[in-house]
């Protein structure tokens, strides 16, 4: 695990392509700025996303390079992703009582290419794996002894999860329900410790927002982003697992997402209820939140032929991974080793003869979703290496615009945006007393470029210098100042 791992992330590091991702660049963003803002500290997590995923990069983008080559949020997730690799495998082995099926799982799930990419870029996906494949192994290892160490890990697998993916909240109350069919006491321990990860966020947003349910409802959250727009699978179930199942398929690739199905009903032989259910239910939640919770799906073999969201398809892989243990450990003892071998091996076929990038969804899903926002960000980056001077000041858009700053390497703090809260809100009422800046940069036509044309009734004069025009996207549009409060007259 930890080997294949190192080579993906080098492989990816090596090519650029660790913040194709437009949330991979959110959520690394989103790091430094708890640690380089002008306004640092507890705020800068937001509401949106869940902080486990930017806790785990705080110790590794403080560190510049680390944080402008994107290796401050792979070096996590790919420490995230061999963690999920060792608990599958602790899992798996304790549920059919070898190893063979369990390297069988392990190596399933880790040599997919999907799989691996999402493992070495800065998403939550790999830091939830870690937490779920832990509960999994902490709910199996219950099973056998019945203790309360298995008990309070499990407890806190769930609440890491919780607080890395909001999928992990759909796993509580089954997975209380289920130490609770043991032991009463089991089962509320399992669901008061599990259950801090959800009421701390709950929490966090009341703080922050005075709603507590404000990722679920603020401009951040899916309701938001997807308004009332129609999808394939809103309020039609049939057509939501339709298109899960499909996107199942693509990420898996067509020999794990055979194999997989046969196993799961091998494993339904074996009596491995549990785990079948635990590692289903991350699909579940995704066919539900497409048909209730605004959250399509889209991939290239389903009408409307694109990428968007085609990587949650992978929460299947666990589970088929398991699949194809449960067809290992059904032939005899003596076979095993060589079964599993076989498996894993007819499992990476079809990435092997065609080992093309463009034929992993996961990295075409990147690749397509962010080729304007890359190149405005190129020519951004480029102009302000060369003209901005360090001190100087930008008043910024937020959201994708601060991948300009990282790749042109000036430091959050030396930017003003709506991230900073109070300050920028006071800003906006008072440019006189607030903008010193000699920098603006905006999206044309947002809220920033308004408030920079608007300035000049403040007597804040900026010129516009450059537009960068990028086909499919938005103008980017570079001021600088030319005279007024604070400047030059």
């Amino acid at each position: 695990m930890a080997v294949a791992s190192a080579v993906a992330i080098v492989f990816f590091h090596a090519h650029g392509w660790l913040l194709y991702y437009g949330d991979a660049e959110a959520h690394l963003n989103i790091a430094r700025r708890i640690l380089d803002s002008r306004t640092p500290g507890y705020d800068q997590f937001g509401t949106p996303w869940l902080p486990v995923p930017h806790l785990l990069m705080l110790p590794f983008v403080a560190n510049d390079a680390l944080w402008r080559n994107g290796l401050a949020g792979a070096i996590p997730s790919g420490l995230c992703f061999v963690a999920a690799g060792v608990f599958l495998f602790l899992a798996v082995r304790r549920v059919f009582g070898d190893e063979a099926p369990a390297f069988a799982a392990a190596a399933a799930f880790a040599l997919n290419p999907n799989v691996l990419y999402l493992g070495s870029i800065p998403m939550s996906e790999a830091a939830f794996w870690a937490a779920w494949m832990a509960l999994l192994y902490a709910t199996a290892r219950y099973r056998d002894t019945a203790g309360w160490g298995a008990v309070v890990a499990a407890g806190a697998a769930a609440s890491l999860g919780a607080l890395s993916r909001y999928e992990g909240w759909f796993l509580i109350p089954f997975v209380a329900l289920y130490f609770a069919r043991r032991s009463f006491r089991a089962g509320l321990v399992f669901g008061a410790l599990a259950s801090l990860g959800p009421l701390c966020w709950l929490g966090h947003n009341w703080w922050l927002q005075g709603d507590a349910l404000y990722f679920l409802r603020g401009p951040g959250s899916a309701f938001a982003i997807q308004g009332n727009a129609p999808y394939p699978g809103k309020g039609d179930w049939w057509a939501a697992l339709y298109y899960f199942r499909h996107a199942a398929a693509l990420g898996a690739g067509p020999v794990l997402a055979l194999a997989g199905v046969i196993g799961v009903a091998a494993a339904l032989a074996r009596r491995a209820f549990w785990p079948l259910l635990l590692l289903a239910l991350p699909g579940a939640f995704y066919v539900w939140s497409m048909h209730s919770s605004r959250t399509p799906i889209f991939i290239p073999t389903l009408w409307p032929h694109s990428y968007y969201n085609s990587r949650y398809g992978l929460a299947a892989v666990p589970l088929l991974a398991f699949g194809v243990a449960a067809l290992v450990a059904i032939v005899p003892r003596a076979a095993r080793a060589w079964c599993a071998v076989v498996l894993v091996l007819a499992c990476a076929t079809p990435w092997l003869i065609a080992p093309r990038p463009a034929n992993w969804a996961t990295w075409q899903e990147s690749l397509v979703n962010s080729a304007a926002r890359r190149e405005w960000t190129r020519q951004a980056a480029e102009f302000l290496a060369v003209h901005y001077v360090r001190g100087s000041g930008i008043i910024t858009s937020s959201g994708d615009i601060t991948g300009i700053y990282r790749q042109a390497g000036i430091p959050l703090r030396e930017t003003f945006s709506g991230d900073n809260g109070f300050a920028w809100l006071a800003a906006m009422k008072r440019p006189d007393l607030f903008w010193w800046h000699e920098w603006a940069v905006a999206v044309s036509g947002d809220d920033v470029d308004a408030s920079v044309r608007d300035a000049a009734r403040f007597g804040i004069r900026y010129r516009l210098e450059k537009t960068i025009l990028v086909n499919g996207a938005p103008a980017i549009e570079i001021y600088r100042r030319t005279g007024g409060i604070h400047g030059t007259s």
